[in-house]
């Protein structure tokens, strides 16, 4: 069964169990409601356990009677879990340095992350008219949207390659015909094609891609590569506003905490005495390097992180796509 991130399933679930269990619940009938789900041996297996890995199972749209048996899966997925665990413990694997090294990193993984969601969680959420005004700055990722049928060429840093690729990129030239010049130089190349909706463009690229037509193209130069990019063909296809707002909003969220958590992130460091070990020592003079900020964890339909120059090498390949 797949578990991915949902709260879903925690309400169906209760919802489920409250039915199945109170139904019994009359003077007549011994079995009565009850936060055990299983016992292993002595060992309790709590509704709470079931709850706890199904609230981040992906069940949009099931019924009672399908949450009810995810969780009887879960449930046979926890007693297995437990007598695994009753024979590692016999083995005297809990004393083992390399698990005891794995529990603490655990234990380390789940407090950090747990103080920075409390982190992330108080701040303030973003308001219906940041969201309206998003919506209204970013046209070609909603009310102009469109769907790309993208062809592009990835040719190496060379001497002309790039004056060669603008030149058939301004005369609007098949991208067949720039592959055959490269041939004929002998310079090595990749490209493909395939179709991307403007969400899945990071942001500074779509301000170049959106004004194309269909049949004319763009380079891009980066550091590792110079990309010839051809709008084949493609169709509007427009967000309104009523359904990219809750998108929206929920990527502004995702947006805040990043910035809040790495700018927490800065100030700890900041304040903390860091000392660097053994091999680890840095030069005099040098900085050290600060964490990247996290990721959001989705991004709404026309909503993306900057581009780094290896996303504008290749749009196709590098594209932060959008949630569904």
């Amino acid at each position: 069964m797949n578990l991915s991130n949902s709260r879903f399933a925690l309400t169906l679930l209760a919802a489920a169990l409250t039915m199945s269990l109170a139904s019994c619940g009359n003077k007549d009938d011994k079995k009565i409601a009850t936060q055990v789900a299983a016992k292993v041996g002595s060992e309790e297996i709590s509704v709470h356990q079931i709850n706890q890995i199904l609230s981040r199972t992906n069940t949009a749209g099931s019924s009672p009677q399908a949450a009810q048996t995810m969780s009887r899966d879960v449930l046979e997925k926890l007693i297995d879990q437990q007598l695994a665990v009753e024979q590692a413990i016999e083995n005297k694997l809990h004393r083992s340095p390399d698990v005891v090294s794995q529990i603490e990193a655990a234990r380390r993984d789940i407090l950090a992350r747990a103080y920075l969601q409390q982190f992330a969680g108080a701040l303030p959420k973003p308001t219906p008219e940041e969201a309206k005004k998003y919506y209204s700055d970013h046209p070609q990722l909603f009310a102009q949207r469109r769907v790309f049928n993208m062809q592009e060429l990835v040719a190496p840093v060379s001497p002309g390659v790039a004056d060669q690729l603008r030149s058939f990129a301004a005369d609007g030239k098949p991208i067949e015909e720039a592959a055959s010049w490269l041939k004929s130089k002998d310079i090595k190349f990749g490209g493909g094609s395939a179709t991307r909706s403007a969400e899945q463009i990071p942001l500074e690229l779509l301000a170049r891609v959106h004004p194309l037509k269909d049949g004319q193209s763009l380079v891009i130069e980066a550091a590792k590569g110079i990309t010839l990019l051809r709008i084949a063909s493609s169709q509007l296809a427009p967000v309104d506003e009523a359904t990219a707002l809750p998108r929206i909003e929920q990527f502004l969220t995702n947006q805040r905490a990043g910035e809040a958590v790495a700018a927490k992130l800065k100030q700890l460091r900041a304040s903390a005495k860091i000392t660097y070990m053994g091999e680890f020592v840095k030069p005099e003079g040098a900085t050290a390097t600060e964490p990247a900020a996290p990721a959001s964890a989705s991004t709404p339909a026309g909503a993306q992180a900057p581009a780094s120059d290896e996303k504008m090498q290749t749009a196709i390949e590098k594209g932060i796509a959008g949630i569904k």
